[in-house]
């Protein structure tokens, strides 16, 4: 049995491990390069063939982690992408989204190209196409949480609740190889316990091998029952002060958060009524989904639902889907919050939202997520005096302010409180998805805790499992 390391080994997006056992070769996640640095890996060939894969084992459906799909399709990949059933729902959302923009953005390049009389780094042709991200939407086979899987000879998955985002799995693959069993646990995007929406991760007792992220492997998160009481500061002080509170945010799960709490506070009244906006159509769409999948729900918005409070339906949501209705925003007078992607500013309707309020004092500027390095987002966080927003710089005067409990992913603590349920060592565990200098403060904090077999995963390494 071996494991190759394709992505996400010392970086933060492009999830993908290739799994050989016996006669069967696995897939897990096939995302896509966010990091700039890293970008050119998504246009390199595949390090394994396509064809030769038996499926895809896919954890949930951020796009760094099934991003790549529709190229792994177009080159040859024809087996079944086996997730649960509202992963496949969000991710063909976000691959007919991704696919746009890649189609956007190459006719963008070439004509710009054109103009300046140059090549640029990158051919000028998507990366995929939607009609290429349709095709491989046809290959999702969804399975529900709990349902043993037999994906090759020898081989079961079982997909568990991560607790990270809505559909978002802990894949267990069980290989059987010479008359052993060994037990394989991939974390995927390990979420917290005790947070809004979803049901806690799972935990469990004995594994031989161990795949954990890493995202927040160095560090801990702030409280999150302090969420409530920083989001009504930062309305209340910026309504009091005549801006708009302008918060870039995921389509996925941040979004969903956000409606969450801001229902809360205004049923509690701690907030005053005001408009929000989610100006996003992916999230809006994602949002649908949510409400097709109540048997995902924790019982705290069981409850809610039941009670007919909605936080996906309150008194002053809009949900915005076309550019007009976007627009018409800037012209409403007095306070407003618009939460609008993307998450780290690089691209979507935040944007246009950030160049007619950065430069406002009496606005603020909320981030509500984490922001890689070299984003947008990154830079303003950072405390840059100025910032270049549409082709155009801009002075910052707006308030900047980051909440940090928003994460949905396990920080160090929770991340060691999740593998510690394991009743007895590992054989291994592999460091994955962080930053070089994060998976190796990691590995060595869990070291140090456990005692166990932690190493840090390289790119294109190849470890056999024994």
């Amino acid at each position: 049995m071996k494991i190759h390391f394709l992505g996400a080994a010392q970086s933060v997006t492009g999830s993908r491990h290739f799994i050989e056992a016996s006669d069967t070769r696995l897939l897990l996640d096939c995302g896509l390069y966010q990091e700039r640095s890293l970008r050119e890996r998504n246009w390199q060939p595949f390090l394994i063939e396509p064809d030769t894969l038996d499926a895809v084992l896919l954890s949930h459906a951020h796009i760094d982690h099934c991003g790549l799909l529709p190229k792994l399709a177009r080159e040859g990949f024809k087996g079944p992408i086996y997730c649960t059933p509202a992963t496949a729902d969000i991710a063909r959302i976000m691959l007919l989204d991704s696919a746009h923009i890649q189609e956007e953005d190459a006719a963008y390049k070439k004509r710009r190209h054109e103009r300046e009389g140059r090549k640029g780094p990158y051919p000028e042709i998507p990366l995929y196409t939607v009609e290429e991200a349709e095709r491989c939407i046809d290959q999702f086979s969804p399975v529900e949480y709990g349902e043993a899987l037999t994906v090759g000879n020898g081989v079961e998955a079982v997909f568990h609740n991560a607790g990270h985002v809505l559909g978002s799995s802990i894949i267990d693959i069980r290989m059987k190889e010479y008359g052993e069993e060994r037990r394989l646990l991939f974390s995927g995007d390990l979420g917290r316990a005790g947070q809004p929406i979803l049901h806690d991760p799972t935990v469990f007792d004995e594994a031989d091998y161990v795949l954990i992220e890493s995202t927040y492997g160095d560090r801990l998160h702030e409280d999150s029952d302090t969420i409530s009481g920083e989001l009504a500061e930062v309305i209340n002080s910026t309504v009091e002060a005549g801006g708009n509170i302008v918060i870039p945010s995921f389509a996925l799960e941040r979004s969903q958060h956000l409606m969450y709490y801001l229902n809360k506070l205004l049923l509690s009244r701690r907030i005053p009524r005001l408009k929000v906006f989610i100006d996003s159509p992916m999230a809006v769409r994602i949002t649908e989904v949510f409400e097709k999948h109540p048997d995902l729900y924790d019982e705290d918005l069981t409850a809610l639902m039941r009670q007919g409070k909605s936080p996906f339906d309150f008194l002053g949501l809009t949900m915005v889907k076309s550019v007009e209705d976007s627009k018409e925003i800037n012209y409403i007078r007095g306070s407003v919050i618009i939460i609008a992607g993307s998450g780290m500013c690089t691209g979507g309707r935040i944007k246009h939202h950030l160049a007619n309020n950065i430069s406002r004092a009496e606005s603020t500027i909320l981030f509500v997520g984490y922001q890689a390095t070299a984003t947008l987002g990154r830079h303003i966080v950072d405390g840059a005096k100025e910032v270049r927003v549409l082709g155009k710089h801009y002075p910052v005067r707006a308030r900047i302010v980051q909440i940090n409990g928003f994460s949905a992913h396990a920080d160090r603590d929770e991340l060691l409180s999740w593998i510690s349920g394991l009743k007895k060592p590992p054989r291994q565990i592999f460091v994955v998805h962080g930053e070089a200098d994060t998976t190796e403060a990691f590995a060595h904090f869990m070291r140090e805790k456990t005692g166990w077999d932690v190493s840090v995963a390289n790119y294109r390494e190849e470890v056999t499992l024994n």
